[in-house]
C-alpha cells in the first residue's frame, strides 16, 4: 500500500466557503419533533394518478359546469401552481443558510407535496376542460369571461411571484413561516369543508388527501414557529403583522373573494367570479357559500390570532370579516408572500 503525502509542516487547510453557499454539508438535528414529522410524511405519500379518474366523465355536467369546474381549479391552481416553486426556493434558501437538517427535509416534503396537488388541478382541468386554463378559444361570452378573468388572475400571481422572489432572501424564518403557516391553516379549512360538501367521489378524496396534507404542512410551520418566535424584536413582530394582513389579502381569492383596493381586477371581474363560482357549486364541487366561506375565514382567522398573540405579537384589523386589530396600510405586492 502506498505511502500517504504528507506535505512539511503539515496539511494545508482548505480555504473558506463563501456564504451563503450549501457547502459545508452537515446532518445537524436539534428539532425531533420535525425529523418526526418527515419520517411521518414519507409514509403518507399518495399519487394523484391513482385518483379513480375513469369516474370523471365530462358527459355527466353541461357546459357551464364544466367551465365552473375548470375555473375553480384554475384559481386553485394560481396558489397551488405556486406551491413547488415556492418551497423550493425555500429549500435551496435552507440549504445556503444551513439549518438543520429536519427543516431542509420538511421543506423538501412539502415541495413533494404541493406538485401533487398541482397535479390534480391539472389532471382535473384536462379531463374536463382540454387546453385550460388559457390555452384554448372560448366560443360564448360565459367562456369569454371565464378566459379573460383567468388571465387577470395570473397577471396577479405574477406580481407577487415577483414578490416572494425578492422577499425569501430578505426576511427571516419567523415572517416567512408566518405567512407558510397562514396559507396552510387557510387551506386546511378549505379542503375540510370542500371534502365534506362534495358530491363527487373523485373530487371527495382528493380534497381529503390534499387537506391531510395541508394539515402536517400547518404541523411543521407551527414547529418551526415554536422555536423561532421567542426573542422577537418589536419590528419583527411589526412586519408580521402586516404578513397576516397580507395573507387574508392573497388567499382571500380562493377562500373567499378577493378584497376590493389591492388586486388589480377589471371592475367586471369579481361579477363574472361569482357567476362562474355558482356553476361550479351547481355541478357538486362542494363550493361553500358566500356566508360559508366567511364564517371558515373567521375560524382559521380566531386561531391564527390566537397563536401569534401569545408571542405578543398584534393580530391586523379584518374589517371585511368584521374582526378588530391594528389597522395595516394599503399593501404593494411586495409585501405579499405567496404561499398555498
Amino acid at each position: 500500500m502506498a505511502d500517504l503525502s504528507i506535505p512539511e509542516g503539515g496539511f494545508w487547510p482548505a480555504p473558506e466557503i463563501p456564504q451563503p453557499n450549501i457547502y459545508p454539508m452537515e446532518w445537524r438535528v436539534e428539532t425531533d419533533k420535525l425529523a418526526a414529522i418527515y419520517e411521518k410524511s414519507k409514509r403518507m405519500v399518495w399519487n394523484p394518478a391513482d385518483l379513480p379518474w375513469d369516474g370523471l366523465d365530462p358527459d355527466d355536467f353541461t357546459p357551464e359546469q364544466r367551465l365552473g369546474i375548470m375555473y375553480w381549479f384554475a384559481v386553485l391552481a394560481n396558489f397551488d401552481a405556486s406551491g413547488p416553486a415556492v418551497f423550493a426556493r425555500a429549500t435551496i434558501q435552507a440549504f445556503e443558510k444551513h439549518e438543520e437538517d429536519p427543516v431542509r427535509k420538511c421543506f423538501f416534503s412539502i415541495t413533494r407535496d404541493e406538485m401533487n396537488h398541482e397535479e390534480c388541478c391539472q389532471r382535473t382541468i384536462a379531463k374536463l376542460w382540454p387546453g385550460g386554463p388559457l390555452d384554448w378559444s372560448p366560443a360564448t361570452d360565459l367562456e369569454r369571461a371565464a378566459h379573460n378573468n383567468i388571465g387577470w388572475l395570473y397577471h396577479n400571481g405574477g406580481r407577487y411571484w415577483t414578490g416572494y422572489s425578492g422577499a425569501v432572501g430578505k426576511y427571516t424564518l419567523p415572517v416567512l413561516f408566518t405567512s407558510f403557516m397562514m396559507g396552510e391553516m387557510a387551506a386546511s379549512t378549505l379542503f375540510r369543508g370542500m371534502a365534506t360538501g362534495t358530491t363527487h367521489p373523485v373530487f371527495g378524496e382528493m380534497f381529503q388527501r390534499i387537506g391531510r396534507d395541508e394539515s402536517r404542512h400547518l404541523q411543521i410551520c407551527m414547529t418551526i414557529l415554536e422555536n423561532e418566535w421567542p426573542g422577537l424584536t418589536d419590528d419583527t413582530r411589526t412586519l408580521i403583522t402586516r404578513q397576516l394582513r397580507a395573507g387574508f389579502v392573497f388567499l382571500s381569492m380562493i377562500l373567499w373573494e378577493p378584497p376590493g383596493g389591492f388586486w388589480e381586477l377589471p371592475p367586471y371581474f369579481l361579477h363574472n367570479h361569482r357567476v362562474l363560482m355558482d356553476h361550479a357549486r351547481d355541478a357538486g364541487l362542494g363550493v361553500l357559500s358566500y356566508e360559508e366561506q366567511a364564517d371558515n375565514w373567521r375560524v382559521a382567522m380566531a386561531r391564527i390570532r390566537a397563536i401569534v398573540e401569545r408571542w405578543g405579537i398584534e393580530f391586523p384589523a379584518i374589517p371585511e370579516l368584521d374582526i378588530e386589530g391594528v389597522e395595516v396600510d394599503f399593501l404593494d405586492p411586495e409585501d405579499i408572500i405567496p404561499v398555498f
